[in-house]
């Protein structure tokens, strides 16, 4: 039977290839058919009646932690994956599966340091990865071996979890990925594979498992989140302490919701010297269907919250927002509130090229700023080979995943450089579990950065032994589980965003005029493809600041389609929509997938603020701007 097969997860084991005893959301699967045609089985499954009895659900993280909130789940069980490579603290008998913390100096002394303190709530949604290819796979077994090939940004994690749930060795489940079309974190871990192998082994015969798109929308999203910050400076601008509270919906299952609290956590302090922080980021279960990983990995809910805090703080100090970032930013040899000594930090540079392009010093009204960190999947192993071959070409075999990214073609113009030939000379072999070396996984814009130094080993390697060559890159770094000290990342992404808007007062509706973002990108290695990247991030974040958001009613997913769900196109971009990517002598290849879309939202957000609009959740719909502008008016006294 089905529901004898073992649980997995990423990080925590909650899931199962279909549920035991309940469904924990809209969506939950409880029967799978295969039939020679998607007809039959259509036929098949309209034969099918499931009765449910209804129990009380949470549909949303706050009133998840609430005290006599329905559980989720009863018991949590940390994963063996190592995507659980952090201290993950479930908190038994809540829906809590993980509190991260950090906790730096004392914060509670800093608040009295402080002239000025401003706190405010914010909320962010949910929202849909839209990849172009849904998620899709063939499964079959041959002589007790699964095969699988599936469009996965995580094959040796799928791998790693598809064994757990069959009870057989590694060796015994071969992982092979072709290119996707598309993928921004939602083709990672277990999704589509594991029911089709249940169904290829009772067939016989292989599977074939494609989901709808409404299918899509019921088997992960982005995570909804609700922040609380409270900042505190003194009178002349510097920064003295900073309390966040983040509440993570992670959904029915946690997924790597863990990991995104984590990450969120830490980039809720923002790129500043605060000698005084205390956070909490709790990753919550609820009765929506599962949230994991989406481009930007819990940045952009985190830099929402610090940025538009930022302006606001400003505003009461009575300073330029430019200014007040200048005066904290970190700069190299600085200490991150994770207790890490900062380098190669370009902040400032950022900072003023963004300011520079919308003439923030002629006119700041209608006019917006932000600065960013986002860290990288640490720690992070990379595992490269390099062949040489008869004719003078040379084959690539590691387990990077192809998305459309384009990583495929940089690791072969980086390897091309490397070995000083013809880049028709180097030829990438696609992702296979039996051929290929292991590697974390393709995620974290970490691909570039940590193949690249791998690479480098390889070449060397090869060019010592004459046949084959291998690399391998190992970030090493974690996080004390009580403070949130040691080393989050051991890279950063860093850069900054300007906006400038103009609005119609009488509707809400408003228009971004132009739309900048400065990305600090080391060295680059494929310049047409990294600024279509950082094009693409910026696109997705104008999509969530205007108007990407998925809606429930009473769990039900209200707008599970491409016809009500808006997605940003071409006559949505401003007229001036430029990205600059700053590069260092002698700095190593950056990955660069991710920066450009965290900054949108705030950069937007804090544009409307300097007209006295001030919006605290997304997206910022004409609704929310014209509830913003009759606030602002009647705290002046009345409308105009």
């Amino acid at each position: 039977d089905i529901r004898d097969f073992s649980s997995y997860g990423c990080q925590i084991q909650d899931q199962t290839v279909l549920p035991r005893d309940r469904v924990r959301f809209v969506g939950d699967p409880v029967v799978a058919v295969a039939a020679p045609t998607k007809r039959e089985a259509d036929e098949a499954l309209n034969l099918i009646d499931v009765e449910y009895e209804r129990l009380p659900g949470v549909f949303d993280a706050v009133e998840a932690v609430a005290e006599g909130a329905p559980l989720v789940h009863e018991h949590h069980a940390i994963s063996e994956n190592d995507a659980a490579y952090f201290g993950i603290r479930p908190q038994e008998g809540t829906n809590i599966c993980h509190r991260f913390r950090i906790r730096h100096g004392d914060m509670e002394e800093g608040f009295k340091q402080a002239d000025v303190v401003v706190e405010e709530t914010y909320r962010t949604p949910g929202a849909q990865h839209a990849s172009m290819e849904p998620h899709a796979s063939v499964a079959r077994w041959q002589d007790g071996r699964l095969e699988v090939w599936t469009g996965t940004q995580t094959p040796f994690n799928l791998r790693m979890d598809l064994a757990g749930i069959f009870n057989i060795p590694e060796s015994q489940i071969r992982i092979i990925s072709p290119p996707m079309g598309g993928a921004f974190g939602a083709k990672t871990f277990v999704r589509t594979e594991a029911i089709g192998a249940c169904l290829a082994q009772k067939a016989g015969r292989p599977v074939k498992v494609v989901l709808s798109r409404y299918e899509e929308w019921l088997t992960l999203n982005r995570h909804p989140a609700t922040l609380q910050v409270k900042l505190g400076a003194r009178a002349d601008g510097t920064l003295v302490a900073k309390r966040v509270v983040c509440w993570v919906d992670t959904g029915a299952y946690a997924d790597c919701g863990p990991g995104v609290a984590q990450k969120m956590g830490y980039a809720a302090v923002g790129p500043y010297r605060i000698p005084q922080v205390w956070v909490d980021s709790l990753c919550v279960y609820t009765n929506l269907p599962p949230n994991g990983a989406f481009r930007g990995y819990g940045a952009m809910q985190a830099v929402w919250a610090s940025e538009r805090t930022m302006d606001i703080l400003a505003a009461k100090l009575g300073m330029d927002p430019l200014e007040l970032r200048l005066k904290n930013v970190l700069v190299d040899g600085d200490q991150f509130c994770t207790g890490e000594i900062m380098h190669d930090v370009h902040f400032i540079e950022c900072l003023h090229a963004a300011a520079g392009t919308i003439g923030w010093a002629d006119n700041k009204q209608g006019k917006g700023l932000c600065v960013l960190m986002k860290g990288m999947q640490t720690p992070s192993r990379a595992s490269i080979v390099v062949e040489a071959n008869d004719d003078g070409s040379y084959r690539v075999h590691c387990a990077t995943a192809e998305m459309g990214q384009g990583a495929w073609h940089s690791i072969r113009l980086m390897a091309a450089e490397l070995l000083g030939v013809e880049l028709e000379k180097v030829h990438y072999a696609e992702p296979d579990t039996d051929l290929v070396p292991y590697d974390t996984r393709t995620t974290s814009s970490r691909s570039t950065y940590m193949m690249g130094r791998a690479l480098v080993e390889a070449v060397r390697d090869l060019k010592r032994k004459g046949e084959l060559g291998y690399g391998e890159c190992v970030n090493k770094g974690g996080l004390d589980p009580d403070t949130g000290q040691g080393i989050a990342s051991t890279h950063w992404h860093q850069g900054a965003a300007a906006a400038e808007v103009r609005v119609d007062e009488e509707t809400g509706k408003f228009q971004v005029l132009k739309l900048y973002t400065s990305i600090y990108a080391g060295h680059v290695v494929n310049r047409p493809g990294a600024e279509l990247q950082n094009e693409g991030s910026m696109i997705m974040g104008l999509g969530t600041t205007l108007f990407e958001e998925i809606a429930f009613e009473d769990g039900q997913p209200a707008n599970a389609n491409l016809s009500d769900y808006n997605l940003p196109a071409a006559g949505d971009l401003p007229k001036s929509f430029t990205c600059d990517l700053f590069e260092r002598e002698g700095a190593e290849a950056h990955g660069l997938g991710e920066t450009a879309l965290p900054p949108v939202p705030p950069t937007i957000g804090n544009a409307l603020y300097s007209l006295g609009i001030h919006v605290t959740d997304l997206p910022l719909s004409a609704e929310k701007v014209l509830n913003a502008i009759d606030s602002r008016q009647q705290a002046k006294g009345g409308r105009t």
